[in-house]
């Protein structure tokens, strides 16, 4: 099964189509931060969260939920596609809907290797992934530019040596990230029996 969550309007043929307005006529209407969700444990072969999870979780504890649901329901090997707008983007700050910032380093709170490594090297970070029993691994990280500054590249690609600078230093430059994780399974609750 293709999971397609909060859909909206963006309907995707194959795909089962969630979202938790009535009004986007989706193939199944569910709110994600109403846990646990209704939806058996490793049914997804697939999913997007297209423009979706800066929208949902302003509370950690709801987030947190998500996450595990998300975990829970995807499949061995499962592929997680998830689109958001870059924090530092006016199509972030502008939406009063947007609750939550996305950055692609948040997801290695829920990889189990970057946990143990996190351990083993006495560095802080919160181990979501042994907290909480979710392991995911990122496979991707896209970042699309605003037009603006894909201009800026364009018109010199000797530029590109400046652009995480210029990242790191401007607000508006990324307009939307993509990371695509993989849901690692089953959870490999051996190793945290030889943690130290």
């Amino acid at each position: 099964m293709k999971l397609n969550l909060g859909c909206g309007s963006n309907h995707l043929t194959g795909w089962l189509n969630i979202d938790k307005y009535e009004q986007a006529h989706p193939d199944c209407v569910m709110d994600l931060e109403v846990l646990p969700w209704p939806l058996p444990d490793a049914c997804a072969d697939e999913v997007l969260l297209k423009h979706v999870l800066e929208h949902v979780g302003r509370d950690s504890d709801t987030f947190l939920g998500i996450m595990r649901e998300l975990y829970r329901v995807c499949a061995p090997g499962a592929a997680v596609r998830i689109l958001v707008p870059h924090p530092r983007h006016q199509d972030f700050l502008q939406d009063p809907t947007h609750v939550r910032p996305i950055v692609p380093e948040m997801f290695l709170h829920w990889s189990l290797q970057t946990n143990r490594e996190w351990q083993a090297k006495g560095l802080p970070g919160t181990p979501l992934a042994i907290y909480q029993r979710v392991d995911f691994r990122i496979v991707s990280v896209t970042l699309r530019l605003d037009a603006l500054w894909q201009r800026w590249l364009d018109e010199d690609p000797a530029r590109r040596g400046e652009i995480d600078h210029v990242i790191r230093t401007h607000n508006n430059v990324v307009q939307e990230i993509e990371v695509v994780l993989r849901a690692e399974k089953p959870f490999d609750a051996a190793s945290l029996q030889a943690a130290p």
